[in-house]
């Protein structure tokens, strides 16, 4: 059965912290891969999963600044990946599969944001290509060491989703620009790549999540010029985070996708829109934000995106 966008009444909120939702969770002799996990809320859900006793495989473009952000955290091991490259994807997932080892979490964790327009790989978007076509080829090629231990897969979306649904008549913005649309599409993709993945999957014991991690200052504003943000009323004119604006801590903003990942709560659940560490509900209909918009959980659109995304990729576990 797929999960209503129901909430389960999980004891947790919007405060809650990474750590919080981990208490009394033993992950020993788990692995967990966190991708940007070595940055803002990728970071803070390495530590949680790595204190909760998990070893935390944390690919990452920079590997020599993710070696120092995540110096003394034990149980962390870092390889290079570059998810806008898909020669780079398969070669991590070949070092990877090479070590035998299966994979008990994958957090999608890393994303890029509002970016200038940019083209990687044959000309892709690059918010599309990085956000989403790269994880998708990277769960996939990965999919040997995911499937035997009945995983769950998380994919770290955002409320930006409400910018936008994809593009089919141009998802590569060749007609225009706009980097909140393309951030939109993007998490919308992501949310529509963990709805087909449960369905595939979950017969077979994996189960996969999307997610709104909250608003949270970290690394991925670096493409948002100090003006936007102050003119979007984030920060003053120094730089401080205006509380109104309802900023979470990193902590808080890590919490949704480690709860997405190992809470007893969503045993037997899967392809379903989390937010504040429980199941949203759909949008409203007035359009205002919060929830999820019902055109990324849809299953057309979800199977149809997958289709695309094998072909653009050139990889699929699934294929028949």
């Amino acid at each position: 059965m797929t999960t209503p966008q129901k909430p389960i009444g999980s004891g947790f909120g919007a405060h809650s912290t990474a750590d919080d939702v981990l208490r009394g969770i033993d992950l020993n002799g788990k692995l967990a891969l966190v991708t940007g996990g070595y940055s803002g809320i990728g970071l803070e859900a390495t530590r949680s999963l790595a204190k909760a006793g998990a070893h935390v495989v944390v690919p990452a473009r920079r590997p020599e600044v993710a070696a120092e952000a995540l110096a003394g955290i034990e149980g962390v091991e870092v390889d290079e990946l570059d998810l806008a490259d898909l020669d780079s994807v398969r070669d991590f997932a070949d070092r990877f599969l090479a070590t035998g080892r299966g994979i008990d979490i994958v957090i999608n964790s890393a994303a890029v944001m509002a970016c200038p327009e940019t083209r990687v790989g044959p000309g892709w978007e690059a918010q599309f290509a990085t956000n989403h076509l790269g994880h998708f080829a990277l769960v996939n090629r990965l999919w040997p060491a995911i499937e035997p231990g009945g995983a769950r897969v998380v994919a770290v979306s955002s409320g930006g989703h409400h910018n936008s649904p994809i593009r089919w008549d141009d998802i590569g913005f060749e007609q225009g620009y706009d980097k909140w649309q393309a951030y939109g599409q993007a998490k919308t993709a992501n949310v529509l790549f963990a709805r087909h993945l449960d369905t595939l999957a979950r017969d077979r014991g994996v189960r996969a999540f999307a997610l709104h991690p909250g608003g949270i200052l970290t690394p991925l504003q670096r493409h948002l010029p100090k003006s936007e943000m102050v003119d979007r009323g984030w920060i003053d004119e120094d730089g401080t985070p205006l509380n109104p604006a309802g900023f979470k801590s990193t902590q808080e903003g890590a919490a949704t996708q480690v709860w997405a990942a190992t809470s007893p709560a969503l045993d037997g659940l899967g392809g379903v829109y989390l937010e504040d560490c429980e199941i949203a509900e759909p949008a409203p209909a007035d359009g205002t934000r919060g929830g999820v918009r019902d055109y990324a959980i849809d299953p057309g659109e979800a199977a149809r995106l997958w289709t695309l995304s094998a072909e653009l990729t050139g990889v699929d576990a699934f294929a028949s």
